[in-house]
């Protein structure tokens, strides 16, 4: 039966069952179209990895000699949608079978399934061999409770994969080592350079402008840096664990705003499109913890838990609560995003950095995404929409399923404590504490009030002010209304007047 393989862009799995067998009545399919481009305004490095992985992959597949159809932005065949061109490559090769593989984003796990149940062929839909949990087992683990506490599944998560573990009991005697994971990065500690992976994308980039797609963010056409084959993959991995791992824990949550890519390990785009599995990272990382004294149980298993535990999570809270999730929106935020948030110009140190970094490179790590610019987008009360289309867009691991829940949910709370047990805001300490932008920034880190008052410090109160009645009661941040209840009036009423006044002038922060 002649039968058709779709592969999306995020499926570029060379391990999965589909190739391990006989090969003589698939024809693969794999397409670059207007329909992904386009739902967002994405990072233009962004764009350019995802064409270039999924070139490289049907290249993989056409050593194996199999019959791939690759529909590149500018081939005549393009019809620019997943539905369009599968009817259309039905038709043209006689096919008589659709299979596919279980998207990770709803809107087009929808629209495949619509299509699908539309033909008049059979069609058939696999597991992708990726995630280490199945789309309802965080729902199962959870059923009957409101919120879900991450910590519970990770421990599960590491007894059901025997990840660290001694029998049932972790091999230390200790689940969890955030607590060491916080650390400021000093002068005297050295951070090596990031490896990249130099490539002309000149002719790629051309004829994405041609074509007109629309995007954000900046690229060396002469010198793109990402990874993106299974073997640079593994590349960067081996050096991840090599040269950095010994400090990645440690530093985890360090900012600098001289530095862009510290001690992190920048594989969550190659693992989001399934070159590298999340478990073989994993089991690196543990034999490196067992076979090397420099790797200690702090920096191992503060790296594992992003991934067994926080990654698998976040997909679980996804599937749980799609569609509705993309529609919370807890504080009823209605401002929109600073127009800086497209240029890196404020004179915020932290927030330009951060930006900026991101514009640059499509990336920046999880204190910069969550701390600095999700922190500020919730003192500031920017529309949870607003906020999910730039971090969708400009990141080039962000992908709906894992983008929505950290920042719908952990970042801005709009989803009322689902996947968070607090809002995770701060003012200028918790900023200046983990990071070296204070001393140069425009703004005054130490005060409320004036033009050079930093603004997360009068922020900070007014989003307690003004949320009073849905956060008074909740038992973790009790401890801030009581710091607040105990300011003198004119003290408070100073604090939300400046507050006031940089959110009507917030252009011009």
């Amino acid at each position: 039966m002649k039968t058709l393989r779709l592969i999306l862009g995020d499926q570029l799995n060379h391990r999965h069952s589909w190739y391990q067998g006989p090969q003589d009545d698939f024809i693969y399919l794999l397409m670059e179209v207007r329909q992904e481009t386009d739902y967002v305004n994405h990072h233009i490095q962004k764009v350019v990895a995802f064409f270039l992985a999924m070139r490289a992959f049907a290249d993989f597949l056409e050593k194996k000699n199999n019959h791939v159809i690759y529909l590149k932005l500018d081939s005549p065949k393009n019809l620019h949608s997943f539905h369009e061109n599968i009817r259309s490559v039905i038709a043209e090769h006689d096919i008589e079978k659709v299979e596919y593989q279980l998207p990770d984003e709803y809107r087009i796990d929808v629209q495949l399934s619509n299509l699908c149940a539309d033909l008049s062929i059979p069609s058939q839909v696999y597991d992708t061999e990726h995630f280490l949990t199945e789309r309802n087992e965080l729902s199962n683990f959870f059923e009957g409770k409101k919120t879900y506490l991450m910590e519970s599944f990770y421990r599960f998560m590491r007894k059901k994969y025997d990840i660290l573990m001694d029998g049932s009991k972790p091999i230390t005697g200790k689940w969890n080592y955030d607590k060491e994971n916080r650390k400021k990065l000093a002068a005297k500690v050295k951070i090596p350079a990031p490896k990249e992976f130099n490539r002309n994308v000149t002719t790629v980039v051309e004829m994405i402008d041609v074509h007109g797609v629309s995007y954000i963010g900046r690229i060396d056409k002469e010198n793109f840096i990402w990874p993106v084959t299974r073997a640079e993959g593994l590349e960067l991995l081996n050096f991840f664990i090599e040269f950095l791992l010994p400090s990645f824990g440690l530093f985890q949550d360090a900012t600098h705003p001289y530095e862009w890519s510290l001690f992190h390990s920048r594989l969550s785009f190659l693992i989001n499109v399934k070159l590298i599995c999340p478990l073989e990272v994993i089991k690196k990382v543990e034999e490196a913890y067992h076979q090397r004294d420099e790797v200690t149980i702090s920096q191992a298993e503060g790296f594992i838990r992003q991934i067994l535990g926080w990654r698998e999570y976040m997909r679980g809270v996804y599937w749980a609560h799609m569609p509705a999730y993309a529609d919370l929106n807890f504080f009823s935020h209605n401002r929109k995003l600073p127009s800086w948030f497209w240029t890196g110009k404020t004179k915020m140190h932290c927030v330009s950095h951060a930006i900026e970094q991101s514009l640059d490179y499509a990336y920046a790590h999880h204190i910069q995404r969550l701390m600095i610019t999700g922190n500020f987008t919730l003192l500031a009360g920017i529309h949870p929409d607003e906020v999910d289309a730039w971090y969708l867009g400009i990141y080039i691991d962000s992908l709906q399923w894992v983008e929505i829940t950290n920042t719908r949910g952990m970042s801005q709370y709009a989803d009322g404590g689902i996947v968070g047990t607090k809002p995770y805001v701060s003012s200028a300490n918790y900023i200046d504490k983990m990071g070296h932008y204070c001393k140069s920034c425009h703004y005054n880190k130490k005060i409320k009030n004036g033009d050079r008052a930093c603004p997360f410090n009068s922020l900070y109160w007014h989003f307690y002010d003004r949320h009073d009645a849905l956060l008074r009661k909740n038992p973790r941040i009790g401890m801030m209304y009581r710091i607040w209840d105990k300011m003198k009036v004119e003290d408070k009423e100073s604090i939300l007047t400046q507050a006031d006044n940089y959110l009507e002038n917030i252009e011009k922060l």
